[in-house]
């Protein structure tokens, strides 16, 4: 008897999805409950597993598109197990975790290298390199690495020519021929097909517009250099500037609560919370989950959602309700080393804003000229739901609060807090 393996629902709203990986073979023998497939809808990777113990026989095929209730494969579960048959572990590799900062960096490490590969850990040696006299003596003179020269020579020899043309093609990679036009056609994926279509209704059913300040980051980074090491060994996560961040938005938004809102037909929707998406860059594409109430946690618990969340996103474990229902957005294109950017916005939000990279420029401060570290930020909203007024006076008060961090203890100064002006 053959057990039928289906696609199961994920989501109300989702049709169709895509099997990305198999995990185990065809005809290979199967236990119950063991991960056999990876598929991918358009929000989410998430697993199949065997219902029965038996043999695999696989009917969909790799990069194949399914409906839910699509049969994946089936399982003989009369089939007998094969003898001495033994389950094969990987070899495990040591990291050296003392050399990772948190309990959530140790665990991406960890899984970094149990990706890597015996031929791909293994350097090309030395000694087996083989180059002609001319070659040889051009490597050494310009201190090339022979490495990664494409020898072309007869039995596999690095010949002058070869050393020549890496060195007369600097900005081209080694591998690649000159003037080729090659291309590669590939199928996107769900998740790749889902944000084309979201970023283009962001844009066609939005009225958007973008506004910018820039804010010095001086206070921000003096306090972390002082606590971060306390912070750390207190709270077992690094204080990274996300948490600032969020902490000062969440005031924001609690202050101007169109900021924070969404339309719906003919109403506006007021959220009397916070549950802040954070855009994190996976393996797959953008993907945006949340932090829920986020107004509610401390530092150190959204630094550890945050840490939390960025590995799930980048061994593409995040489930469909981690990236649902967020009321606001908060992107960082600094970590790419963006300078400046418009954002989209995340629909059905109505606000992002955008981070970007921390530059040393000049000033004016009282009078005189000083070397800061600057960073612009840009608050993408939709002009339907927030006025020019909110959506700079949102802006300014995320400001004054990063350049004044004792603010985020109370949301306003502390000494007009104490005298309740």
């Amino acid at each position: 008897m053959s057990v039928e393996i289906k696609v199961p629902t994920v989501g109300e709203s989702i049709n169709e999805v895509t099997l990305t990986k198999w995990i185990k073979k065809d005809g290979e023998w199967v236990d119950r409950d063991e991960v056999i497939a990876e598929l991918e809808s358009e929000k989410a990777t998430f697993e199949i597993n065997a219902e029965q113990a038996g043999i695999l026989h696989t009917i969909a095929k790799e990069d194949q598109d399914l409906q839910i209730g699509d049969v994946v494969c089936t399982i003989d579960d009369t089939a007998k197990k094969p003898e001495g048959k033994s389950e094969v572990k990987p070899e495990e590799k040591p990291v050296d975790t003392k050399s990772v900062g948190t309990k959530a960096e140790a665990k991406l490490a960890i899984h970094h290298a149990e990706k890597i590969t015996p031929e791909e850990n293994i350097p090309r040696k030395r000694e087996d390199l083989k180059a002609t006299p001319v070659a040889a003596a051009i490597l050494a003179d310009k201190k090339v690495d022979a490495s990664k020269i494409t020898a072309t020579g007869s039995h596999g020899k690095i010949t002058k020519h070869d050393v020549l043309d890496a060195l007369s093609n600097p900005g081209r990679a080694i591998d690649k021929e000159l003037f080729s036009r090659e291309e590669k056609p590939e199928k996107m994926s769900n998740l790749r097909r889902t944000i084309s279509r979201r970023l283009v209704e962001a844009k066609n059913s939005t009225a958007m517009l973008t506004t910018f300040n820039e804010v010095d980051m001086s206070a921000i980074m003096d306090l972390r250099t002082k606590y971060k090491e306390t912070f750390k060994k207190t709270h077992e996560v690094n204080l990274g500037f996300m948490s600032f961040f969020t902490k000062a938005c969440c005031f924001a938004l609690q202050q101007w609560p169109s900021v924070n809102a969404r339309i719906d037909g003919d109403n506006i929707i007021y959220h009397e919370y916070c549950d802040i998406s954070i855009a994190v860059s996976s393996p797959k594409g953008l993907v945006v989950p949340v932090i829920r109430n986020a107004e509610s946690l401390s530092m150190a618990e959204i630094e550890k959602e945050v840490a939390n969340l960025a590995i799930k996103a980048r061994e593409s474990k995040l489930t469909i309700e981690e990236m649902t229902g967020g009321t606001f957005t908060i992107t960082n294109g600094g970590i790419f080393g963006s300078m400046m950017s418009t954002p989209i916005i995340n629909i059905p939000q109505s606000a992002i804003l955008g981070m970007h990279n921390i530059i040393e420029r000049p000033v004016a401060e009282k009078g005189q000229v000083v070397i800061k570290p600057m960073m612009y930020l840009a608050l993408s909203y939709d002009h339907r739901i927030i006025d020019g007024r909110e959506s700079v006076s949102f802006l300014v008060r995320v400001k004054q609060m990063l350049e004044n961090p004792e603010q985020l203890l109370f949301g306003k100064d502390p000494v007009k807090a104490l005298l309740q002006l």
